[in-house]
C-alpha cells in the first residue's frame, strides 16, 4: 500500500470527535479511553505510510500494533459487559491472548504478519460482541439503542472482524495473490474500516444525547 488510504481521515474524525466523550463528566471511563487510542493509531497508521512511501516494510509494524489494539478491544468489551464472571474472563483472555501473540511475532511468524493470532483474536473479540448482545436483548427494561454508544462500538467491531478474519487469515499466503486481486482486498479494507470508524463516531455522538436527556 502506498499513499494515504482514505480510512485514515476517518480515524483522525473519530479522534477529533472522540474529545466530546473525554470532556463530559458523566461518560463511561472506557469511552474516555479512545482518544488514547485512536491518537496512538494516527501515529501508527502516519509512521507505516511514511515507510511505504520509502518502499520499507511496515509488517512488523502492523503486528505489534494489531496484538495492542485487541487487547484494547478486549478491555473495552470487559467494561462493557455487565456480568462479572464474564469480565474476568475477558480481561484473562485479554493477557494470555496478547502474550501469545508477542511469542508468535518474535518466534514463529518474525517478518510476517501475524496471521496465526490476529485470527485467533477475531474469533474472541466477535465471540465476546455476540455475547454483550445477547446480554443487551435480554436486559427487562427496553433500551434505546440509538443512544446506547456500546451498542455502536459492538456493531462496529463484530462487522469489522467478521469481514476481516477470512481476508487477514489468508495473509501468509498474499504473495502468491495476483497484484489485481490484493489491490481488491486493499479496497475492501478500507471500506471496512470507513465503516469501523463511522460507527466508533456515531457512538461517541449518542453521548451527547443522552447528556441532553440527563439534564432535562
Amino acid at each position: 500500500m502506498t499513499g494515504t488510504p482514505i480510512y485514515f481521515y476517518f480515524i483522525v474524525a473519530s479522534f477529533i470527535v472522540s474529545f466530546i466523550v473525554y470532556r463530559q463528566s458523566n461518560s463511561d471511563f472506557y469511552l474516555k479511553l479512545f482518544p488514547i487510542f485512536l491518537g496512538t493509531s494516527i501515529a501508527v497508521e502516519w509512521y507505516a505510510i511514511y515507510l511505504s512511501k520509502f518502499g520499507r516494510r511496515n509488517i512488523e509494524l502492523y503486528s505489534v500494533f494489531t496484538a495492542i489494539e485487541f487487547a484494547f478491544y478486549l478491555f473495552v468489551l470487559s467494561c462493557i459487559i455487565n456480568n462479572v464472571a464474564v469480565k474476568k474472563i475477558i480481561r484473562y483472555t485479554l493477557v494470555i491472548n496478547a502474550l501469545i501473540a508477542f511469542i508468535n511475532i518474535i518466534f514463529i511468524q518474525k517478518y510476517r504478519f501475524n496471521s496465526i493470532t490476529y485470527s485467533l483474536s477475531c474469533l474472541l473479540v466477535v465471540s465476546f460482541c455476540i455475547y454483550y448482545f445477547l446480554e443487551l436483548f435480554r436486559k427487562p427494561k427496553s433500551i434505546k439503542l440509538t443512544t446506547e454508544p456500546s451498542f455502536w462500538i459492538c456493531s462496529g467491531l463484530t462487522f469489522y472482524y467478521c469481514c476481516s478474519l477470512p481476508l487477514f487469515g489468508l495473509a501468509t499466503f498474499l504473495s502468491e495473490i495476483p497484484r489485481t486481486l490484493l489491490k481488491n482486498i486493499f479496497l475492501i479494507i478500507n471500506v471496512m474500516n470507513i465503516l469501523l470508524y463511522t460507527l466508533f463516531i456515531i457512538s461517541f455522538l449518542s453521548t451527547i444525547k443522552i447528556q441532553k436527556t440527563a439534564s432535562r
